[in-house]
């Protein structure tokens, strides 16, 4: 990443935060809660991770904690705080009707400093948003012990690689993150299409705050739970096993078997990918539908899902060898 995007003056740092600079110079030279660099002119420049860092203080002070306690404390560690305290606060007021709070896991310094910008949240309306995680990068994040269970992990990298989609997808396997969205500046299409494939959001850089807060809030509609009733185990939903040539040779197979059982699934299978990809593309071609295709595509991939497991018990039934991707 160029270093240079990663440095702000003190003003920008109070902007993008919502600390004034008088409070940030006081956090400064008081608690030692900022180590900034000095520019050859001798001005403060900060980075990403201070910007982070003045939003949750902001935020933890605001609920109470005395700066001094907290002020030298890192993001993740502030991160953890602040969910615990917003943990707290939410169940006391179980009992009462509210907006459903979606809990984010965040990757990448710069899209948690976005996401917990006053500027951000004003774009967000029906869902209360909590971030529980605030991680540098997916090396970070590999080893991190999450403060509870994501609803949604959010990732964003500068180039989109075959060993991010790995890291990824272990990712949300390791802690069972139902959705995730991954931004990204550069990216290989093959990797792209293998990630929206199973099941991942995929967005390009730029996306503006308001698209961005309504593809979380269109997300949050993806519960696949209660739209099937189903014995959906909360985990992301399966990449695709089969290809159309494995499917193709299945249905062509001649069985014993009266009712063409093969041949059946295998095209609905075929069907149903087909309708996954057509919805994922309109989730992210057009954010005006987006809350009526993110719910087709989770519930056409939960459908996929099923059906090649009823094409393996037919397999097993017939004798017939499949071959996965």
């Amino acid at each position: 990443m160029n270093q240079k995007s990663n440095v702000h003056r003190i003003g920008a740092v109070a902007s993008l935060s919502g600390v004034p600079v008088s409070t940030l110079r006081v956090w400064e030279s008081r608690y030692g809660a900022f180590r900034p660099q000095k520019s050859t002119g001798s001005q403060r420049l900060y980075n990403d991770e201070d910007v982070l860092r003045a939003s949750l203080l902001r935020q933890l002070t605001e609920a109470g904690h005395a700066i001094s306690t907290v002020a030298n404390l890192d993001a993740s560690h502030l991160g953890a705080l602040l969910y615990q305290q917003r943990s707290s606060a939410r169940d006391r007021r179980d009992a009462q009707p509210g907006p459903r709070t979606v809990n984010l896991a965040l990757v990448g310094w710069p899209l948690a400093m976005r996401i917990q910008s006053a500027t951000f949240m004003q774009n967000v309306t029906g869902i209360s948003v909590c971030v529980n995680d605030a991680l540098k990068d997916l090396d970070e994040a590999a080893d991190h012990v999450f403060a509870g269970r994501p609803d949604i992990l959010m990732v964003s990298v500068n180039s989109l690689q075959m060993n991010s989609h790995t890291a990824i997808r272990h990712l949300a396997e390791k802690h069972q993150i139902p959705r995730v969205i991954v931004l990204y500046r550069f990216g290989l299409e093959k990797v792209i299409q293998a990630m929206k494939l199973a099941g991942m959001i995929v967005k390009r850089e730029p996306v503006p705050d308001a698209e961005l807060a309504e593809l979380i809030q269109s997300v949050v509609l993806i519960d696949a739970r209660q739209s099937l009733g189903s014995a959906d185990t909360g985990v992301m939903i399966p990449q695709r096993k089969y290809s159309d040539e494995t499917l193709i040779r299945v249905a062509r197979i001649s069985t014993d078997v009266l009712c063409e059982c093969p041949r059946h699934v295998a095209e609905l299978i075929s069907q149903l990918v087909s309708f996954e990809k057509y919805s994922q593309d309109c989730l992210n071609k057009s954010i005006q539908d987006a809350h009526l295709h993110a719910q087709l595509s989770a519930i056409s991939g939960s459908a996929r899902a099923l059906f090649e497991r009823a094409l393996e018990m037919v397999a097993q039934h017939e004798g017939i060898e499949l071959q996965s991707l």
